[in-house]
């Protein structure tokens, strides 16, 4: 599988629930766990191939599953993807403030080792579950739904917060309704174009840290351009996860993006392959 992702395995995976008193729980995935043996003798391409189509249609399977599961119980499961240092934590505060007394919120907390951005959750006022993935390079389907399992949510909204990786996450369905992108304007207005699957993939594109704009060399049209040049379907929003500026307008596309009639049955966006 590091042809298609470069993930070094499963082996490590730690599930870890939030209470007051947090339990932490050890999982070997066995049965979906995905190869990750680095070969450096010649493979043929049609080996690699083989073993990526198994492992992705496996996640698929899975994947599907979720999505009814998070349908039957009326969830909206939205995935959020970035580099690391985007912003990602601090825009799930601010929603979390956001949408508390109108929508029930939890969160799935991808991260290969520590607690630090779960801990910033429940603090903030949500039920959260950690999911490290060790020396993996992001989430699957298989560790969301045993996340979903543990959390049993009904209702409202599941946010994942997937591990910071701007090419592994775009491959793998979790079965969430919506997947939003996040990058901040101190990356550079080139990501688009350098990382165009995991922007083709998206339902939203978030530009955020927009504070800084003053302060950086950030063409925002270039941008806006580049995103729609592999993505011309998705929504752009621009916003302060510290400030607050454009709150409002990710908050309401929370509420009412995700399309019910399909979110049953179809993934949110078709698998890009490299």
């Amino acid at each position: 599988m590091c042809a298609t992702c470069g993930c070094s395995g499963a082996a490590g995976v730690r599930i870890t629930e939030f209470h007051d008193h947090p339990h932490v729980h050890d999982h070997d995935h066995d049965g979906h766990t995905h190869s990750h043996t680095h070969r450096h003798d010649p493979t043929p391409d049609t080996e690699t191939l083989t073993l990526e189509v198994r492992v992705l249609a496996k996640n698929d399977e899975l994947a599907a599953a979720n999505r009814r599961w998070l349908a039957d119980r009326g969830i909206v499961a939205v995935n959020l993807m970035s580099s690391p240092g985007s912003g990602k934590t601090t825009l799930l505060e601010r929603t979390i403030a956001a949408l508390a007394g109108t929508v029930p919120v939890c969160v799935i907390e991808g991260d290969q080792e520590t607690s630090f951005d779960a801990d910033r959750i429940l603090a903030a006022g949500a039920p959260v579950l950690q999911v490290n993935t060790g020396s993996g390079c992001h989430l699957d389907a298989a560790m969301v739904r045993t996340a979903l399992a543990t959390l049993d949510p009904v209702g409202g909204v599941v946010l994942v917060e997937n591990v910071g990786n701007l090419v592994c996450p775009a491959l793998f369905d979790l079965g969430e309704a919506e997947r939003a992108v996040i990058m901040s304007v101190t990356e550079g207005a080139d990501k688009p174009l350098k990382y165009p699957h995991i922007f083709a993939a998206a339902t939203a594109v978030v530009l955020n840290k927009i504070d800084l704009l003053p302060y950086v060399d950030f063409d925002v049209a270039r941008f806006e351009r580049d995103v729609r040049v592999v993505n011309p379907r998705c929504r752009i929003l621009h916003v302060s996860a510290t400030r607050g500026d454009g709150l409002s307008e990710w908050v309401d596309w929370l509420r009412v993006a995700p399309s019910h009639s399909h979110v049953a049955d179809t993934p949110v966006a078709p698998h890009v392959r490299p």
